[in-house]
């Protein structure tokens, strides 16, 4: 099988991008890992496949997989790049577009030749449905990992977050503490985790640990979760300024109930096929 492909990125996170209308396309665990690999492959942190919609009130279904060839649920920073995607190969011309996923409804709006604004729905807080192991909902939970205790914010944004604020992004021990709370047993998921740093009430810098695939340089639905932890803690404003390794994306949410939006840049890198 040859596979037409894009590659993309939001922000530094990048993607391989499949068009599964106009090409048949049949992915297993393993062939998303020989795409993924970056020595062997194409290599990418995540590849999205565009399929036809089953609603037929949307426009596209947007199906995400992790380097590990995992299925998740939802990539913030790929939704950018599956807007500005399905525009350049004219499967649409609409500024406004409904995708499915498997957590639910995105809306995608198209700013201009590379900003996409992403309605990313409410988050959500309660601990079974996140799914995350705690008797009670809470802004923060102590959290035991290797008999140390830290304080988390947990988030679902479609996908599970853990978010720990830190003094300094820079120094934060991602690399370790990253996979020790993503394998935890109280997120029986597994968990993307966030080391964030307030720097005021509308700035902040964040790393993230991503499930199944390690340390990105931007994670969209990680900022999301960010925000809305943060401010539940009544730490930042309704709009914040999210400095990830990559760049800087703009979060808006004005409290329970209501939707995060997410704006920020999809960029597309090149296109080629690839054999597998």
């Amino acid at each position: 099988m040859r596979l037409k492909f894009t590659k993309m990125h939001g922000l530094g996170n990048d993607f391989v991008m499949v068009d599964g209308i106009t090409q048949r396309v049949k992915l297993s665990p393993e062939k998303v890992r020989q795409i993924a690999d970056r020595h062997t492959g194409i290599g990418c942190d995540q590849l999205l496949l565009v399929e036809a919609p089953r609603n037929p009130d949307l426009d596209f279904r947007y199906r995400i997989y992790n380097a590990d060839g995992s299925e998740v649920e939802n990539c913030g920073n790929g939704a950018r790049c599956f807007a500005r995607f399905v525009r350049e190969r004219r499967l649409t011309s609409k500024e406004k577009i409904l995708v499915e996923t498997a957590a639910g409804t995105l809306a995608l709006n198209v700013q201009g030749a590379d900003q996409v604004s992403v309605e990313m729905g409410a988050p959500v807080l309660e601990p079974a449905q996140i799914p995350f192991e705690a008797d009670i909902q809470a802004e923060t939970y102590p959290l035991v990992v290797d008999g140390e205790t830290y304080n988390i914010g947990a988030v679902s944004m479609g996908n599970p977050h853990a978010v720990l604020l830190v003094e300094d992004v820079f120094n934060a021990p991602v690399d370790s503490l990253g996979p020790a709370i993503e394998c935890h047993p109280r997120f029986p998921a597994k968990v993307n985790v966030g080391f964030l740093q307030i720097e005021d009430r509308g700035k902040a810098r964040l790393r993230v640990w991503e499930r199944g695939v390690g340390e990105t340089r931007a994670c969209g639905t990680g900022a999301c979760a960010a925000m809305v932890s943060a401010r539940l803690r009544g730490l930042v404003d309704e709009e914040l300024q999210i400095t990830l390794p990559g760049g800087t994306l703009t979060i808006h949410w004005p409290g329970p109930g209501e939707p995060v939006t997410m704006t920020g840049s999809a960029t597309a890198v090149y296109h080629g096929q690839i054999a597998l």
